[in-house]
């Protein structure tokens, strides 16, 4: 006995789809071009903030806070550059200033704002080795030094700018016990 044969369930949901855009699209047919120029202004009237903001937030997270300052002046600057004969115009774009004025202020408020973006090198210790092994033999150090205590360890960089590379302290004691653990090695085998 042949089972019937069942179409399958992405399918359906695709002719789903098209049905939804068609009686969509159906409207869309339906109206007048007048209607359809009034959907698209109260359209961008009630959209385009939300997505303005959403976009400056996402620019903030990504550039830092800064980057809202820049935006602002550019955006000032081209619209007050912007040139019409329609009467209003002028008035017209000191609305739209003011709005951009709301909007950033809005975002600024934001509890999605973070904070402005910190150089890395402003929080770098002077003298700081980056190699890899000795941030982790100091890691190491500190963990051992601190444990069983129950604050967390301190890794603190004991280099002296500006000093002599024999002085640079921890590195140079790490180091040193590096070079002497291989050598034990070496002369083991």
């Amino acid at each position: 006995m042949q089972r019937p044969r069942m179409e399958h369930p992405p399918t359906i949901f695709v002719d789903m789809l098209h049905k939804a855009k068609r009686s969509s699209m159906s409207k869309f047919q339906a109206a007048t071009p007048e209607r359809l120029q009034q959907l698209r202004l109260e359209a961008t009237a009630h959209f385009a903030p939300l997505i303005l903001r959403e976009a400056l937030v996402r620019l903030c997270r990504a550039c830092g806070s800064d980057s809202l300052e820049r935006f602002e002046k550019t955006m000032v600057d081209q619209i007050e550059a912007l040139r019409d004969e329609k009467a209003d115009f002028d008035t017209m774009k000191e609305f739209a200033i003011e709005q951009l004025y709301g909007w950033i202020r809005e975002v600024r408020s934001s509890p999605d704002m973070t904070q402005p973006l910190e150089s890395v090198d402003t929080r770098r210790t002077p003298g700081r080795s980056e190699e890899p092994q000795t941030l982790e033999d100091q890691l190491q150090a500190g963990l051992e030094d601190s444990f069983p205590a129950s604050d967390p360890p301190a890794v603190v960089s004991t280099a002296i700018p500006g000093g002599s590379k024999k002085l640079v302290g921890t590195d140079e004691v790490l180091r040193q016990q590096r070079e002497k653990k291989a050598e034990n090695a070496n002369h083991s085998r």
